[in-house]
């Protein structure tokens, strides 16, 4: 790991200042995930601004009813929150569902969503690698790709977003508050994290010096009909194959509303709009669950090794939606 300089951010302000100053500063606040890069070689800014003090870790009511989450607010706080475990439990169960206790304790919301692929190829500085090397090709693409995507991807990266949270958040249509050195802006969460295209090495639409303040979700009905599903190579601190979030608002046996998103299966959380709109209306049951993963399905492609997820994939719809229906 090289050697880099280290100073703490007094306040958003001046964090956003000190990144900006050049493309060589980073923001590092648990640092579960960069701290790992720059061991490896992935990552090797000169500048760490630390923003591990900064008062971004509320989790409260807005004045419309919204939640808002602060950016440095852990993953532990959050999943164990009263206000989100009552009326946000899906985000709970999916933060809950992610590594490791220890490792909830340091990582943050706004980390967690900045964190980058977990693809095997990304992580070995010999392969060539377009989100490490642009231009360099895709090793992924005809090497072992087990844990690949089958949505969105391109020619150049076949790599899958990693976080459970974000897959969540998608889902309950939660929107990103961003600081910048000549604005704030809010962005949709399903716009935050980009597909690969022809620039892999993009993860998400964060321009530089821009610090995430915090995550908005809108006051919504689908505390009560709710699921998480990760299906992984074993039940802890493990990413992934396929994951489902999925959350109801129903009436008796009808559904009125729906909310659906996947991870482990594109470059972001993949959220299904189609299959949504097509259960409104409509009946509970496994024929229009299993309608519904259909066209969630439909432009799924395998590369190889992860052709299992084309079956995978369709079932973990089925059977998170007939737990979130009949959940009491």
């Amino acid at each position: 790991m090289i050697n880099f300089n280290y100073k703490k951010a007094a306040n958003v302000k001046d964090a956003v200042a000190l990144v900006s100053k050049d493309n060589s500063s980073m923001f590092i606040a648990g640092g579960t995930n960069l701290v790992d890069l720059m061991k490896r070689g992935i990552s090797s800014p000169q500048n760490l601004i630390g923003i591990d003090q900064l008062p971004l870790n509320n989790i409260e009511r807005t004045a419309s009813g919204n939640i808002r989450i602060g950016a440095m607010a852990l993953n532990s706080d959050v999943a164990e929150n009263e206000l989100i475990r009552s009326q946000l439990p899906l985000l709970s169960m999916a933060l809950n569902a992610g590594a490791s206790p220890q490792i909830r304790n340091m990582a943050t919301t706004g980390g967690n969503m900045m964190q980058r692929t977990r693809c095997s190829y990304f992580y070995d500085i010999s392969m060539p690698c377009n989100k490490r090397n642009p231009g360099s090709g895709c090793a992924a693409m005809n090497g072992y790709n087990r844990m690949h995507a089958i949505f969105g991807a391109s020619d150049n990266c076949i790599a899958v977003h990693p976080s459970d949270m974000c897959v969540a958040l998608v889902a309950l249509d939660a929107s990103v508050h961003i600081t910048g050195n000549k604005k704030d802006r809010n962005v949709a969460f399903k716009d935050f994290h980009r597909l690969p295209g022809n620039t892999a090495q993009k993860d998400n639409v964060l321009e530089n010096g821009e610090l995430i303040t915090a995550v908005e979700i809108p006051v919504n009905r689908f505390n009560k009909h709710y699921h998480y599903s990760k299906v992984r190579d074993r039940s802890s601190f493990a990413f992934a194959l396929v994951s489902v979030a999925a959350a109801l608002d129903m009436d008796g046996n009808n559904i009125k509303n729906a909310r659906l998103a996947m991870g482990g299966v594109a470059h972001k959380p993949w959220r299904l709009f189609a299959a949504e709109e097509f259960l409104k209306g409509k009946k509970a049951d496994e024929a229009n669950f299993k309608q519904a993963a259909a066209i969630a399905m439909k432009d799924a492609k395998s590369y190889g090794h992860n052709e299992f997820k084309l079956r995978m994939a369709p079932q973990a719809i089925v059977n998170t939606l007939n737990i979130a229906a009949n959940k009491s």
